[in-house]
């Protein structure tokens, strides 16, 4: 049974006036909130075998910020096609780049991101259903289980949410909070 972790980047710092979208970078709060789920992938065995990232800095560097926890040989690919879908959406680039990896974790942004989460959800929690379809913060992470064999065989609505986390769900006792809102 496929897994499909989607996360949405970190916090970046905003754009400044002339400077590419492309280029922003994370700020400290979303370097240690991408740290937050990288330990809470690993901890919860929820390390992926194939990583499709946004060629964007503030991906590559959440990225960064999460291979230190994840075991294993993860293959990686950077597409700069997964910064600005042309669907809108990842689903195609899923189908495209998802190979045979078992859990498969996107990298990208909103809306993308929640348009995939919306399009792929047909069952599971009907709150976390409605969470990742239109509040996807900066470093959540939808897990959503498939029956398709295939990444090219996922069709829409056919995706089991198993779990939606944001870094301030995550926070542990002792550690400074992260406040991922945006």
């Amino acid at each position: 049974m496929p897994r499909l972790l989607l996360l949405r980047h970190a916090k970046a710092a905003a754009g400044a006036l002339g400077a590419p979208d492309f280029d922003r970078p994370l700020v400290a709060q979303g370097r240690r909130a991408a740290t937050l789920v990288g330990e809470h992938i690993a901890k919860h065995r929820l390390e992926p075998d194939r990583i499709l990232c946004s060629g964007s800095r503030r991906t590559r560097e959440t990225l960064a910020a999460l291979l230190p926890h994840v075991a294993g040989d993860a293959e990686i690919k950077v597409a700069r096609a997964l910064y600005e879908p042309a669907a809108g959406h990842y689903c195609d680039l899923i189908g495209r780049y998802g190979g045979t990896a078992n859990t498969l974790l996107v990298i990208g942004h909103n809306p993308g991101m929640q348009d995939t989460a919306e399009m792929l959800i047909g069952s599971g929690s009907g709150e976390l259903r409605d969470i990742a379809a239109t509040r996807f913060s900066t470093a959540a992470l939808a897990v959503i289980d498939f029956e398709e064999t295939r990444w090219d065989e996922v069709v829409p609505h056919t995706g089991r949410i198993v779990a939606f986390f944001r870094p301030r769900d995550l926070e542990v006792v002792g550690q400074p909070g992260v406040d991922e809102d945006g």
